[in-house]
């Protein structure tokens, strides 16, 4: 017997997927044999099924628009067949409960049910299964130095599956993820977003973590809340001394004072100049100046001689 797959679940030939599936879950709810016992209502069941699972799928549900309900069953020829359709023969397998628990996600769609007075929504959770929630999904952060001074506001993108109003199915959908950068962040620090991750039937969504990364900075080296800055000099100025300008990451600049003799392992500190301080941005690291001194690559015999003079006074 010839059936309109289309009038089966009371709904037009331009109906979107969602429409599909949301007349499917309303009609097939309502004529469930478990549910209700009228007479008929199995054989209404039965052609429920057979419509959602051609109109659900593209493929035969390009054929049957096309070619309608004789050139679904009785197949087309491969050649004449186009934009995905459906060429075979089909048949429906005829087990209109095995098409509802695909639908609903579980072998017990009535398990979770609230009183008849309620709306009708359920959980495809099966009885007795606990509910695990899925392992974090860890990403990193990259920060440069002075959003980590300052503080900053990062906005992400993250796509993720999510299930629709209309049954248990899922769709990707975006979602803005904002996070407020504290000034003295330090490297590995870690954002938690509670249950951002994929949604499914029978999971708890994963947590999202970001990570904070430090990206390289051209003048400063941070350690812990302190910044280094390291100063090339030349021999002449290690020995003489000299005064030294360094912008910091506020934008002021610094006029230091070198009066003693530079070596390798001299470095000058500065208090209160270096990394606002995670628990009290308003206190501060501090800033250590450590030297490179650059010598010569050779020196004429004149200029020995003056330095070996030089250096023969007593001090």
């Amino acid at each position: 017997m010839s059936c309109d797959y289309y009038e089966t679940l009371e709904i037009n030939r331009s109906a979107t997927d969602s429409d599909i599936k949301k007349a499917y879950r309303r009609l097939a709810l309502k004529f469930h044999p478990s549910r209700n016992g009228e007479a008929g209502s199995s054989e209404i069941f039965v052609q429920l099924g057979e419509a959602y699972d051609v109109l659900s799928d593209p493929r035969k549900k390009a054929t049957y628009d096309k070619f309608g309900e004789e050139g679904l069953k009785g197949g087309i020829p491969a050649e004449i067949a186009s934009g995905g359709a459906w060429s075979s023969k089909y048949i429906y397998h005829g087990n209109s409960d095995k098409t509802f628990r695909q639908f609903f996600g579980c072998d017990n769609p009535f398990a979770d049910f609230l009183t008849i007075e309620s709306p009708l929504e359920f959980s495809c959770l099966q009885p007795g299964v606990k509910r695990t929630q899925d392992s974090p999904i860890e990403r990193d952060l990259h920060l440069s130095l002075d959003d980590l001074f300052h503080g900053c506001i990062k906005k992400i993108k993250i796509s993720r599956r999510v299930m629709n109003e209309d049954g248990p199915t899922s769709s990707i959908k975006d979602k803005i993820l904002t996070i407020e950068v504290k000034p003295g962040w330090k490297e590995g620090t870690r954002i938690i977003f509670s249950k951002e991750g994929d949604q499914g039937p029978n999971s708890i969504p994963a947590d999202i973590v970001f990570l904070v990364r430090e990206k390289p900075h051209h003048l400063f080296i941070r350690q812990h809340n302190d910044l280094i800055y390291k100063a090339k000099i030349s021999l002449e100025m290690a020995l003489t001394g000299f005064s030294l300008d360094v912008q910091t990451l506020d934008g002021r600049l610094l006029t230091i004072p070198v009066n003693d003799i530079v070596d390798p392992s001299y470095k000058k500190m500065l208090n209160g100049e270096g990394m606002p301080l995670p628990q009290d941005p308003s206190q501060r690291g501090d800033l250590i100046i450590a030297f490179d001194i650059e010598f010569p690559e050779k020196l004429c015999a004149e200029s020995k001689n003056l330095i070996k003079q030089a250096l023969s006074f007593k001090y």
